[in-house]
């Protein structure tokens, strides 16, 4: 078997017998084609040897006597073995459908993954576009369809119409909702890391909503090209890193800029803009920082029109000025992360939706960061340590002044009793800050108004003159000696 699930360049195709089960009266050959394939079912070859002119003096010899005996199922193996091997290279283009069907060629071979698709689009594929329905495709198949366009081989090499490799590209040049799902561990009976796969996602050329789930988001080839129509990208499971998604040229031209920006740095290469992208979704990922990749291109303005961000159930610990990040989103999911602070939203003013449930909030103060933004309706804290203060609601909720009735916390309106409640909160809170004000003035005036120090024993014997010459003024007060009758 090869190092990995498959090559770049696909080798000569092989068959390989790897044990056999005992079953009832009878002795199941396990089977490795291509990859690791269990076999239960049987094949026709007597078909074979009828339809396609295979030699039939090819087929093992049938075995009566002793027919469960090691020796006797080993030897049996290598025979099978051999004449599978044997037919592989008797149709090296066209595999004949009982074999291909037999050895599960649709599942898990290039030629067969995309010859099984052709035709499912064949008969399908209009129907689904006309439809406007989300298309599932996995991490497999297009790994196949990718493969095959690489290959110097015609279209469609069975002979068969409906496997023409045709109806696929142009199935994908029209679709416009794509789903991508993939898997971790081997894809059914086979040894292929399917979340490992290499794709390449430039024959879709009309998408307006992708959704990839499982893969390796450095595997994914082709994002590049989906900028011009894309509206909606979700990518789950997949990536560590936002710039791995929006900017994949980063890793390969170190010195960038997005089009349109004038730099008076020399740069490697221009990125061309999301122009059309209004949803980003990257939650359920393991991203711990909004990386250099968003700064740049978000803070910039050059994400025209994104109003919705979920970057839910990742890893962030720091908003540091997410205003210059984000833009001026609408709505920001950042629930399931790991923020003790909301000192970043502050300056986020378009914002209208808010998710932090999930989170390690427990200060009621890092709610007056967000008290003030002008268009925030929806709010939820739950799950936070915050949630066990006492009257925790309205203590949230008097953050926002006289937009309290407009805030709906933790998807429950703010009820009358609870504003009643807000008021007193903001009435006690007035009158104590009135009070600060009026201390810290007494305290000020008091300084002020300090007397200055008593002058010193041999001061006292000089002359008044001298002695109110010498006498320094204290601020903006004049300091003033009185004089006996004798020393005038």
């Amino acid at each position: 078997m090869e190092p990995g699930p498959f090559p770049e360049e696909v080798p000569d195709r092989k068959v390989r017998v790897v044990g056999s089960e005992l079953v009832e009266s009878y002795t199941v050959s396990l089977l490795a084609a291509k990859t690791l394939i269990t076999k239960r079912s049987s094949l026709s070859f007597l078909q074979l040897t009828a339809e396609k002119k295979v030699d039939r003096r090819l087929l093992p010899p049938k075995k009566i006597l002793g027919k469960n005996s090691k020796s006797l199922v080993e030897r049996r193996q290598k025979e099978l073995e051999l004449y599978l091997q044997t037919l592989l290279q008797q149709f090296p283009e066209a595999t004949p459908t009982p074999l291909a069907c037999f050895l599960h060629f649709h599942l898990y071979e290039i030629n067969g993954i995309t010859a099984a698709l052709a035709e499912e689009l064949f008969h399908k594929g209009e129907q689904l576009l006309q439809a406007g329905e989300v298309f599932t495709l996995r991490p497999l198949q297009l790994y196949s369809v990718t493969q095959q366009l690489r290959l110097a081989k015609p279209t469609c090499f069975t002979g068969d119409a409906k496997t023409d490799l045709g109806h696929i590209l142009d199935f994908t040049c029209r679709l416009r909702y794509l789903k991508i799902s993939g898997t971790r561990g081997p894809v059914g009976t086979s040894n292929i890391q399917e979340n490992s796969l290499s794709f390449d996602l430039s024959v879709f050329k009309s998408l307006l909503q992708i959704e990839i789930s499982d893969c390796i988001a450095q595997r994914v080839q082709g994002l590049p090209s989906l900028r011009s129509t894309l509206a909606t990208l979700s990518i789950h499971r997949s990536t560590e890193s936002m710039m791995s998604v929006l900017v994949p040229e980063a890793s390969e031209f170190p010195q960038w800029e997005p089009e349109g920006v004038e730099s008076g740095c020399p740069v490697t290469a221009v990125v061309p803009v999301w122009r059309q992208l209004t949803t980003l979704d990257m939650s359920h990922n393991c991203i711990s920082t909004i990386d250099d990749s968003v700064v740049r291109r978000l803070r910039l303005n050059h994400l025209y029109n994104l109003v919705h961000v979920d970057l839910s159930y990742n890893s962030l610990r720091s908003l540091e000025a997410a205003h210059t990040r984000l833009g001026n989103i609408k709505t920001l999911s950042l629930a399931g992360n790991q923020l003790e602070k909301l000192t970043g939203l502050s300056k986020l003013y378009s914002l209208v939706n808010l998710d932090l449930s999930h989170n390690q909030l427990a200060q009621l103060e890092e709610i007056r960061n967000i008290g003030a933004l002008p268009c925030l309706e929806k709010l939820n804290l739950s799950s936070n340590p915050i949630c066990i203060i006492p009257d925790y609601r309205t203590k949230v909720l008097a953050q926002f002044g006289d937009r309290a009735a407009e805030v709906c916390l933790d998807c429950k309106v703010t009820t009358e009793k609870e504003l009643d409640t807000v008021e007193v909160l903001k009435a006690i809170q007035k009158a104590k800050e009135a009070k600060d004000r009026m201390s810290h003035n007494d305290k000020k005036i008091s300084e002020d108004t300090k007397p200055s120090a008593a002058p010193s024993s041999s001061s006292s014997s000089s002359s008044c003159p001298a002695q109110q010459s010498a006498c320094p003024s204290q601020g903006n007060h004049v300091c003033i000696r009185l004089c006996s009758a004798e020393e005038v």
